[in-house]
């Protein structure tokens, strides 16, 4: 559960995926019965985090006036920012895609093209915030379910 709230802050690990294994592991001691539902709805969530992921930089784009080259560019900038060996280069990426779209492809003039870089970087900080806000609150699900079971729980 540590390691997906870390990964919902550092663009390295897939921070709500592995916030949700750590129920799956939860739900798959002995000492808890299996809840399927529960299982299946936080699983759909986060697999719908992690898919939002990559739009929201886009989204962010759009918002500010940015146009589909401009949305495209940081979605391809996010993508070449995740396996770009220089340090934040999940950050620069999509501000870098998006500035690079509008400008090139677009032939937006600079203030716009601007603009709709930094709703890249908007949309990737809101990004941000759902995933921290996600993998707390199934942290947040961890700690009930262990604390409500407490004393069913079998350590040895």
């Amino acid at each position: 559960m540590w390691v997906g709230i870390a990964g919902s802050l550092l663009p390295v690990l897939p921070g709500t995926p592995i916030s949700w294994l750590g129920l799956v592991m939860l739900y798959l001691s002995p000492s808890l019965a299996l809840d399927v539902w529960f299982i299946v709805i936080t699983g759909i969530v986060a697999i719908g985090l992690y898919v939002l992921d990559y739009i929201i930089p886009a989204w962010g784009t759009k918002s500010f006036g940015g146009s589909k080259a401009g949305a495209w560019g940081a979605t391809i900038g996010l993508l070449i920012g995740l396996i770009a060996p220089i340090p934040f280069g999940i950050i620069l990426g999509p501000i870098a895609g998006a500035l690079l779209g509008e400008l090139v492809f677009n032939r937006t003039k600079g203030p716009q093209a601007i603009k709709a870089a930094l709703g890249s970087f908007v949309g990737l900080l809101a990004s941000t915030v759902v995933k921290f806000m996600a993998t707390l609150v199934f942290m947040g699900l961890f700690i009930y379910k262990v604390v409500v079971h407490w004393n069913s729980f079998q350590f040895f």
